[in-house]
């Protein structure tokens, strides 16, 4: 055999060698892209999971608030509205305090002006 064959030769093994190199990278593509998929897919379902359930401690916390919120406006408005009687009481005399239960609009105050 000559120079040129030998050397045809070890071309076409190299070839062949890079195509079978070429099959295998292109197989550890897809493994790894495959595998790359399934940690995705995963870390999505961590993450939504984790949303979920931060979403429900906000809305309970968010209702405890509104209940407790709630709770201190009606105190401090039964408690405004009794200052309110007792000072409306103490300026008009006790006749008035009968009418002063009956609801927002049934008390006069001075001048003849509804509440």
């Amino acid at each position: 055999m000559g120079r040129l064959t030998d050397d045809m030769t070890r071309l076409v093994g190299e070839i062949h060698a890079g195509r079978g190199e070429r099959g295998r990278l292109v197989q550890d593509l897809r493994q790894a892209t495959t595998d790359m998929k399934r940690t995705v897919a995963a870390m999505q379902a961590r993450f939504h999971a984790a949303h979920a359930d931060t979403a429900a401690r906000q809305r309970r916390g968010f209702r405890e608030f509104v209940g407790g919120l709630r709770s201190t406006v009606t105190s401090l408005r039964n408690g405004f509205a009794n200052d309110l009687a007792g000072a409306h009481n103490a300026w008009l005399g006790s006749g008035v305090a009968a009418t002063a239960g009956r609801g927002r609009g049934s008390v006069k105050w001075f001048g003849g002006e509804s509440a």
